[in-house]
């Protein structure tokens, strides 16, 4: 399996990040996608050292961490950074309403710039979307130019959300949240297309069914993925190979 959205370089795993890794491994994760939260991120990425799972990091700016005004070299230092070799995505990205709505036009001005830099590097753009579903299919209908790709991190749309992202080229991150009882997540996922989902922990965040309520790690992306088997009615290896199969194809894994 492959974590396709892990902050495994926080400091919530400073204390145990071998153990939570080793878990990991044990429980089939074989690679680790880690999205940026800001520039800071990249530091804390570049320490992380492969060993039974492979790590593949990722540049951008959470749109929480937006400020007022966008450094004007932004756009550079990210096409600088996400044309690396050992970059796999620009993000995350995208639009936050539900903490704040005070910055929306300065998040929506790096989520195009994002964009941007994901058509000039070809590589995924990481979504993050919180109570802003209308404008972000928005921006990317505007910035789809053909050649955009990329992953609703964290899904939670409605069956016409996520067949409007898919037609719009993109993924959708299957994380923790299709698992709560009554979160209806899991409906909805059942009536979308597995071979477009991907699977992601969001972790530290967003532990899946039963681990909700405490740290989230890798190794805990197994219930997310029994989760998708009980709801296509197939083998967890089934939704292993398909999920794996997809990641791979998305971020160029067999052309790198």
């Amino acid at each position: 399996m492959i974590d396709t959205h892990s902050h495994i370089y926080l400091e919530q795993f400073d204390d145990d990040r071998d153990e939570v890794n080793r878990r990991a491994a044990e429980a089939g994760v074989t690679g680790i996608f880690m999205p940026a939260i800001d520039l800071d991120s990249i530091p804390k990425m570049e320490k992380l050292k492969h060993t039974d799972i492979s790590f593949y990091k990722m540049a951008g700016i959470h749109p929480t961490e937006v400020s007022d005004e966008l450094p004007e070299d932004l756009e550079s230092k990210l096409t600088e950074f996400c044309s690396r070799d050992d970059y796999y995505g620009v993000g995350e990205t995208g639009l936050d309403y539900y903490w704040s709505t005070e910055l929306v036009e300065q998040q929506k001005k790096s989520f195009h710039l994002h964009c941007r830099v994901a058509k000039e590097v070809q590589k995924p753009i990481i979504i993050h979307n919180r109570d802003s579903t209308d404008d972000m299919l928005e921006i990317i209908e505007q910035e789809q130019d053909g050649s955009l790709t990329g992953v609703w991190h964290c899904f939670n749309g409605t069956v016409e959300e996520g067949k409007r992202a898919l037609n719009l080229g993109l993924h959708l991150g299957i994380g923790g949240v299709v698992t709560f009882k009554n979160g209806g997540v899991d409906k909805t996922v059942a009536r979308l297309p597995l071979e477009k989902m991907i699977l992601e922990t969001d972790a530290p965040y967003l532990s899946p069914t039963p681990k909700r309520g405490k740290r989230n790690e890798p190794a805990f992306m197994k219930y997310t993925a029994e989760k998708l088997a009980d709801i296509f009615g197939l083998s967890l290896e089934e939704v292993d190979k398909q999920t794996t199969e997809t990641a791979r194809r998305l971020f160029g894994l067999d052309q790198s």
